[in-house]
């Protein structure tokens, strides 16, 4: 008797008498259960771990500070050197960097959100890199402003994608304490900026300082391509089905409605133009997204003329205000920056709104503080007065980046933080150095900086505003 066998597809197991088959579980289960720590990989590489991407990341964002102010450090010398530089064309040199790097943003962040990260942060880094280099050579203000412009192209590569690829490195809970880590560069790096440019302005001459600056960026780029690319939102806790327990503090609700598919996962591919749309009705996200820019055009004013306003108003020697001011911003920036992080996330365990509050709080009391150090009498009370707003400044860093990131959805957060960056930059220190100089050659530096005090108690007010928006907020997939 000849017994038929049914037909089977190549893709089934075959089926042994005896044995039960468990059926797999769907794939959003396996995603939820995807771990946490990504172990899979880590016997590639010592890059694959999340530690290390953090370290590499954050040490990359200290050249991408450095470079950024260099520039600051050089202001007088290329005043006084064969360019003949005026106070708005210094200006314009931070303002046109910015202008391209706001304009090449939002290109870079819907490509971070289709593509392989590690590999456009490797394009990023290695552009920059070559283009301060190039600086260098510059035998004209629009030759130099050309070179300084193009940087904003391999900055924006950077500055889109890598807070999205650290959010997909740690869970949501330890992300205010990472972003504090990545954004300490941010002090560090400007201070070495200034430190770096001064001295090597004074000993060598401003046209050598570009090229230490922009050198040592194609040896990371490189590094860069031995990073891994976890699958986008793999730190997420699932979407809760309807009636399921709440996401955690800080986190954007989700809605009781399942996502399908790839959302679950973060993977999903939405449109360009429908992505934006979203982002543009988030209200906590907007609100958040236009104090940053107050925030920023006050940072970028004080960071680019700073170091002319101590030669000219207090006047120090071109070393000695770089380094100072270099000395200031390193140390308030890594206290501030590590104390807003833990202090964030300590506070996120009992409100969701707790990043902006401690964001708002923090800038509003820096107000005063900037306005008495631009127009102290003596040295000493400056001194006090701007370690004091720095420092309160500094506080909002890592909050306020962690806040972005969780407003939103995993598969919207590089296009998200492309949206804030162009914004923050179109509104901020795109046009507050450039601003600041057409001013101060219509009247004196010293008046031309105190727009900056204002600037930061807009950034306060608007970040109160979301943190009252974000109460009432719930984020549909």
């Amino acid at each position: 008797m000849t017994v038929r066998r049914p037909l089977q597809s190549p893709h089934r197991r075959h089926f042994v008498p005896g044995k039960c088959i468990t059926p797999r579980p769907p794939v959003d289960a396996r995603i939820a259960k995807m771990p946490r720590s990504m172990p899979g990989q880590a016997s590639k590489s010592w890059l694959s771990s999340a530690g290390w991407g953090l370290a590499i990341l954050s040490f990359i964002n200290l050249f991408n500070y450095l470079d950024r102010f260099l520039v600051p450090a050089l202001f007088e010398s290329l005043k006084h050197s064969e360019l003949r530089l005026t106070d708005a064309e210094l200006g314009s040199l931070m303002s046109g960097f910015l202008a391209v790097y706001t304009l090449a943003a939002p290109v870079f962040g819907a490509l971070g959100d289709r593509r392989s990260r590690p590999r456009l942060i490797a394009f990023g880094v290695g552009f920059w890199s070559l283009a301060t280099a190039l600086s260098g050579f510059a035998g004209s203000y629009f030759g130099l402003l050309a070179a300084r412009a193009s940087v904003g192209i391999g900055e924006a590569a950077y500055a889109t994608i890598a807070p999205s690829l650290l959010s997909d490195y740690f869970p949501i809970d330890r992300r205010g304490r990472v972003m504090a880590i990545f954004f300490c560069a941010i002090p560090v790096g400007s201070a070495l900026g200034y430190v770096v440019g001064g001295l090597m302005n004074v000993h060598f001459g401003w046209r050598p300082a570009f090229f230490v600056a922009g050198i040592p960026g194609l040896a990371l780029a490189v590094l860069c391509l031995w990073l891994r690319d976890p699958p986008r939102g793999s730190q997420d806790a699932p979407p809760p089905a309807t009636g399921g327990a709440p996401a955690p503090r800080g986190a954007p609700a989700t809605g009781g409605a399942p996502a399908t598919g790839g959302a679950r996962a973060g993977g999903a591919r939405l449109d360009i133009k429908a992505t934006y749309v979203r982002l543009l009705r988030n209200r906590p996200y907007v609100f958040t997204v236009l104090g940053y820019a107050a925030y920023t055009f006050a940072l970028g004013g004080l960071a680019s003329w700073m170091p002319a306003f101590l030669e000219r108003v207090r006047g120090m020697s071109p070393d000695r205000a770089t380094v100072q001011f270099g000395e200031i911003v390193v140390i308030t920036g890594l206290v501030g920056t590590f104390a807003g992080g833990w202090l964030g996330d300590y506070c996120a365990k009992y409100s969701k709104q707790a990043y902006l509050l401690v964001s708002a709080v923090a800038t509003l009391v820096a107000a005063p503080f900037a306005w008495f150090a631009l127009t102290a009498a003596s040295s000493t009370e400056y001194l006090v007065c701007m370690v004091v707003a720095q420092l309160l400044m500094f506080l909002s860093t890592g909050p306020i980046n962690a806040c972005i990131v969780n407003l939103v959805l995993p598969n919207q957060r590089a296009t998200a933080v492309a949206l804030s960056v162009f914004t923050i930059h179109l509104l901020g220190d795109a046009i507050s150095p450039y601003l600041i100089g057409t001013v101060s050659d219509a009247s004196s530096l010293a008046q031309a900086l105190k727009i900056v005090p204002a600037a930061i108690v807009i950034a306060g007010v608007l970040w109160g505003w979301a943190a009252r928006e974000q109460a009432a907020f719930k984020l549909a997939q």
